[in-house]
């Protein structure tokens, strides 16, 4: 790789980083106009447990206002972002996200565990999410915190208590798509999860 694709490369990577961070912000202060900075066109969005499955800007706009008619503060951290690049493309990227969220969801005080499965793609715009998959290690009330972390069923954001998407191996998932992120991806499957 020449000196000029590394610097690329490290440019891409900075821009995807604040692409990620951009998210938070977007999502906290609840600015749908500010979605095609973050988002392709044609983005598919989506979550492990199959509650988010939309496709398109416009879609994308309406499922988040909709989330967002149930939430009151929110506040997004973004704590790694791994990003590799598609060597046979170089305006294609993958991207592993992990963080947490604290919210407030129909009047109580929420925390969140989650990362996002992503796919990048530079657009005449810039670094664009083409495809986010959100998965949960919880989403609980605080005043249920230490109890709740006992259990497999950490997912209480629907009232009901649900799977924890992850840690993927304690539910019996193949680990082909972290390993996609280290040693070059040798042996692993592409996406799988």
């Amino acid at each position: 790789m020449s000196t000029e694709d590394r610097l690329r490369r490290i440019e891409d990577k900075l821009a995807i980083q604040e692409l990620v961070h951009l998210y938070g912000f977007v999502m906290d202060e609840r600015d749908l106009e500010g979605l095609d900075s973050l988002f392709t066109r044609d983005a598919h969005l989506g979550s492990a447990d199959g509650v988010f499955n939309a496709d398109g800007l416009e879609t994308i706009a309406t499922t988040y206002q909709a989330r967002y008619d149930a939430l009151g503060a929110t506040h997004h951290f973004i704590h790694s972002v791994l990003t590799r690049f598609d060597d046979s493309d170089p305006d294609v990227a993958r991207g592993l996200v992990s963080g947490h969220a604290e919210v407030v969801r129909e009047g109580e005080v929420m925390w969140v565990a989650l990362r996002y499965h992503d796919l990048y793609r530079r657009t005449g715009d810039g670094w664009r999410i083409a495809e986010r998959v959100m998965g949960y290690m919880y989403y609980l009330p605080v005043g249920e915190y230490v109890e709740t972390m006992k259990t497999d069923d950490r997912s209480l954001v629907y009232g009901d208590a649900r799977p924890a998407d992850w840690p993927s191996v304690l539910h019996g998932h193949d680990l082909g798509w972290l390993r996609a992120f280290y040693a070059g991806g040798r042996g692993a499957q592409e996406g799988a999860s």
